[in-house]
């Protein structure tokens, strides 16, 4: 009997230290951190992403950007939290999608944890993601899409695209057992975009004047701040991927500098090459490109790996928004395919030949003796554009049957959309 008493002492004893140690799981300096980067990455896309694309429209359309860029991030604020967020992270279905199971955070309170944050910590890091991808889609068709229409193709987009791909490689589906990489999303962010920008584009059709006016953008100053915000912002977009404050972290911090860097001075080199005139625009695109090719790379590379791929990308940049474009012949209006979609294959490419399990012991490319690896980013690249290609094909032709129509009309266009839709203008004109 005194032995089982000492027994139940030392368990009584040992409970609160044990309930203690439990939660220690939560760590406040990566949670401080976290916190931190999903402001970060709020940044972005209601003020990085609005100045950058507002710049390049032309000045009638300014406002109509920024609308539509704000109203994206709105409604993914919204929609993530009531089905958005379940749908890609929510319990693993057939691989596909995620369940039901967390919809409108049913299941979720203050005291859950993901990994050593709190859940709600991670579901709104990960909205913010939500949001400036749709957003993204906008640049490849402003000065034309009716903004109600935007509005349903946004809700519509956000639910049966960007979520189903979200849990594919990040919420434990397909691409996810597949051993596909992509650190803060290539594919799911970038490549998504890019491809759905070209559809809508397509289907849109032309900007009238397109190839037989010269527009002109309303404010390069306007998208230099822009990309500068991005640039800012998207510290917290790559290093917060990693979920904590450690060298897996800095390391994704540094070598994203590195490849923005990169990507402006080879943006720059080549249009002063070829044109004889460093533009600008050229340098605030340059540093977009390479901050779009580290994005699937930054938790997995070192930093000679982060300055080919952002020169690279710089490189790739210039010559899919001055040379491709104009031999394919399409109107995407501020270039979302060329620079994200292009880009981004090319940054989910690059990932499965430099991963260095040194950086990341998760990632092995084809340069440290796995090039199974490069096969596997391949096939999630191609998985990518053929799902967000027909689906968004899908959603838009929805879209046009709720709205009536997608574009609007002659006149509006012609007048501009700050003043027929919005009732205001960015700029006095005389």
């Amino acid at each position: 009997m005194k032995r089982i008493s000492y027994v139940i002492l030392a368990c009584c004893l040992l409970f609160p230290f044990s309930s203690a140690f439990a939660a220690d799981a939560l760590n406040s300096g990566d949670t401080a951190w976290m916190i931190v980067a999903t402001a970060l990455v709020m940044v972005m896309t209601p003020a990085g992403l609005a100045l950058f694309y507002g710049g390049m429209s032309r000045y009638k359309n300014l406002l109509n950007t920024f609308a539509m860029t704000f109203v994206a991030y709105c409604l993914g604020s919204v929609i993530w939290m009531m089905w958005g967020y379940t749908l890609a992270f929510g319990p693993d279905k057939a691989g596909i999608v995620g369940g039901l199971e967390n919809l409108f955070l049913c299941g979720i309170g203050v005291n859950s944890l993901s990994g050593t944050i709190p859940t709600y910590v991670f579901v709104v890091f990960q909205m913010t993601f939500a949001a400036i991808t749709v957003a993204l889609v906008l640049g490849s068709i402003v000065d034309r899409m009716k903004f109600s229409s935007w509005i349903v193709f946004t809700v519509l987009w956000l639910t049966f695209i960007y979520s189903p791909i979200a849990h594919w490689v990040w919420g434990g589906g397909w691409m996810a057992k597949m051993g596909a990489l992509d650190f803060a999303g290539g594919t799911v962010v970038h490549i998504n975009a890019g491809v759905a920008g070209l559809v809508l584009s397509l289907v849109l059709g032309k900007r009238i004047g397109y190839g037989k006016e010269a527009m002109f953008p309303s404010s390069i100053s306007l998208t230099a701040l822009g990309a500068a915000l991005l640039w800012f912002g998207w510290f917290g977009f790559n290093a917060g991927s990693e979920l904590a404050a450690d060298g897996v972290a800095a390391s994704a911090f540094l070598v994203t500098n590195t490849s923005a860097a990169m990507g402006a001075l080879g943006w720059m080199f080549v249009e002063w090459w070829v044109t004889k005139k460093p533009t600008v625009l050229g340098i605030a695109s340059g540093v977009v490109a390479g901050l779009v090719a580290i994005t699937p790379a930054a938790g997995f590379v070192d930093l000679f790996a982060s300055l080919v791929i952002g020169l690279i990308a710089g490189i790739l940049g210039f010559f899919s928004v001055s040379v491709l474009k104009n031999k394919i012949g399409y109107d995407d209006s501020l270039d979302a395919f060329g620079v994200h979609g292009m880009c981004g294959m090319w940054g989910a490419l690059a990932t499965g030949v430099f991963a260095n399990p040194a950086i990341n012991e998760v990632g092995r490319g084809l340069l440290f003796g796995n090039p199974k690896q490069l096969y596997v980013q391949v096939l999630s690249i191609a998985g990518t554009i053929l799902f967000t290609a027909v689906g968004t094909l899908i959603v838009v032709y929805v879209t046009r049957f709720i709205t009536g129509g997608l574009r609007v009309d002659e006149e509006n266009e012609i007048i501009g959309l700050d003043n027929t839709i919005h009732g205001e203008r960015a700029f006095e004109i005389d």
